[in-house]
């Protein structure tokens, strides 16, 4: 991991962020410049190749104020209902201090200790233990969290699962993967498009004369095939863009949990609880790759955008002092803290406390006083 400071990250985020929107325009035309490629070569099919892609960058520069008009007008949509679309995703609601007041005092306290607003707090009703936030601003900021991460840590933990992603609010991290999540959208959604119109006009024109087809495989041929070959280029910089985002946020999001709560056992103990137990049923990659763990292995791993737990733990353990208990094969049932108070050896705040005008209880063995019963 690079040896910079908070700073240094939170500052690089933010030209990061500014580069994936640049990106995302310049991956838009260069799938509009594409889509013209197959245009003209249906148009005209016994056109040169040459001709084609003349005809084809006319077309890329008379509709470039359009297309960055409507990817203008995509972004504005992404940045005002993205939450909503999350949420569409995962079935995350928001929840109020009355509904969830554990986990809400949890939250509160941390952002009070920290003095920073307190961001939204949804749940999504799910057996997987995982947790994301997600926003553009400030107003936008919120915290999703699983019921089953709810259910099965403890107070410690659930306080290092908040703090771990108050702290990708903190450093920027979240506007930067939302801005990602919303270049992939655009790449899939246009690709699909694409595909689909090469599917039902390739069909069209098997369906053809044997000479038009002789012709078409020309220029036409090879400037479908350029067309392809733009689509798949875009597709795999979508990918590169995301894989691109530093591992290095997971780190510091732990080292800032711990920073919060003055507790890495927590956090380590949460990540082995949330090992291999994380992945939400239904939902997209771009949305997992916002979670505190998104499990992969093997090959899959060489592109994750979340480094291992193993690694992660062992960063807390080295930098942070931490005890690792290694991997939990069957969860336990959280502790109830009130009679952990009372097995820890600690006053048993169930009973009555005494104040110093209270009357007088029997002491134990029948001794009513320090120096023994009264003498008659």
């Amino acid at each position: 991991m690079a040896a910079y400071g908070l700073y240094t990250h939170i500052r690089s985020n933010r030209r990061r962020s500014v580069a994936l929107l640049i990106g995302l325009f310049f991956l838009v035309f260069l799938m509009t410049f594409a889509g013209a490629l197959v245009a003209e070569a249906f148009i005209d099919g016994r056109a040169s190749f040459d001709e084609i892609v003349a005809r084809a960058w006319r077309d890329l520069i008379g509709s470039a104020p359009f297309v960055a008009i409507g990817t203008a007008l995509w972004i504005l949509i992404a940045y005002r209902f993205h939450q909503n679309m999350i949420d569409a995703l995962t079935g995350g609601h928001e929840v109020s201090r009355r509904e969830q007041p554990r986990l809400y005092n949890l939250l509160e306290n941390l952002c009070i200790s920290r003095g920073i607003p307190m961001p939204k707090l949804k749940i999504i009703d799910s057996s997987a233990l995982n947790a994301f936030a997600s926003g553009l601003n400030q107003k936008q900021y919120s915290i999703s969290v699983t019921s089953g991460l709810v259910e099965k840590l403890n107070d410690a933990e659930l306080e290092a699962v908040l703090a771990h992603e108050l702290t990708h609010i903190r450093n920027d991290d979240v506007r930067m993967m939302v801005i990602a999540v919303i270049i992939a959208g655009v790449i899939s959604f246009a690709a699909e498009i694409f595909f689909r119109v090469m599917f039902r006009g390739g069909m069209r024109m098997g369906g053809g004369s044997s000479s038009g087809s002789s012709n078409r495989k020309g220029g036409a041929g090879a400037a479908i095939l350029l067309a392809v070959v733009l689509i798949a280029v875009a597709w795999f910089l979508s990918l590169v863009i995301r894989f691109a985002l530093s591992r290095s946020r997971e780190y510091l999001a732990d080292a800032g949990a711990v920073e919060l709560t003055k507790n890495p056992d927590a956090m380590i103990m949460a990540l082995r609880k949330i090992e291999n137990r994380g992945e939400l049923p239904g939902v997209t990659s771009a949305v997992m790759e916002m979670c505190v763990d998104n499990p992969r292995s093997g090959f899959e791993d060489m592109f994750a955008t979340h480094p291992s737990i193993d690694s992660r733990v062992d960063a807390l353990v080295h930098m942070a002092g931490g005890r690792d208990p290694g991997p939990i094969a069957v969860l336990p049932e959280p502790a109830d803290t009130g009679q952990t108070a009372v097995e820890d050896g600690l006053p048993d705040q169930t009973q009555a406390q005494q104040g110093p005008w209270s009357d007088p209880q029997p002491a134990p063995n029948g001794s009513t006083g320090p120096w023994g019963p009264p003498r008659g």
